[in-house]
């Protein structure tokens, strides 16, 4: 059976003569300019997004272009266009759940961290006005666990300069935090 469809505005349909008799067949090119807007306009009712709707139409007549010797023979082929862009649309939001999901179980393994307290907020404050040698002395021996024998070689000083400096960062921190400087031990 041959399809008959209507042409472009104001062209008549391609007529084609076999064998004494009349048959109408369509071109491909009147086939997709009869129906396009209107797969499209489908697509973006199902979609809401125009542009995707417009792209998906597209595939669809693409595909069936590439069996319109076949698909001219069908009762409706516009039918079999609007199908394929229907399950090109399915397929889109199948892959968007699937993404989403994804996405959704990996932000639950993460661990949240906390952010920081305001008193470590205020020691790295007072960290940053601490003079350069006392400000790697306090944080090598209290963050990094090293010893003053271990500073002063790192530091190629004696253990009396990183006592020092050990005390004078303690000192400076102590005034910065307003704490009180009696309690604060040496080393």
């Amino acid at each position: 059976m041959t399809a008959t469809m209507g042409a472009r505005a104001n062209e008549p349909p391609a007529v084609l003569t076999s064998g004494g008799s009349k048959a109408a067949a369509i071109a491909f090119d009147d086939f997709y300019h009869a129906h396009f807007r209107s797969v499209a306009a489908q697509l973006c009712a199902y979609t809401g997004d125009l542009g995707h709707a417009q792209d998906l139409a597209q595939e669809a007549f693409c595909r069936a272009l590439a069996r319109w010797d076949r698909l001219v023979r069908y009762d409706d082929p516009v039918a079999w266009v609007r199908r394929v862009a229907w399950n090109l649309a399915r397929s889109r939001w199948r892959r968007l759940r699937t993404a989403r999901n994804h996405l959704l179980r990996q932000r639950r393994v993460e661990a949240e961290v906390d952010g920081p307290t305001p008193d470590r907020v205020a020691i790295d404050a007072a960290l940053t006005q601490l003079p350069p040698n006392h400000r790697r002395a306090v944080i090598l021996h209290y963050l990094a666990d090293l010893s003053v024998s271990q500073i002063a070689l790192q530091e190629g000083v004696a253990e009396g300069t990183v006592k020092s400096w050990l005390h004078r960062g303690r000192t400076a921190l102590a005034g910065l935090l307003d704490e009180n400087t009696e309690g604060v031990p040496d080393v």
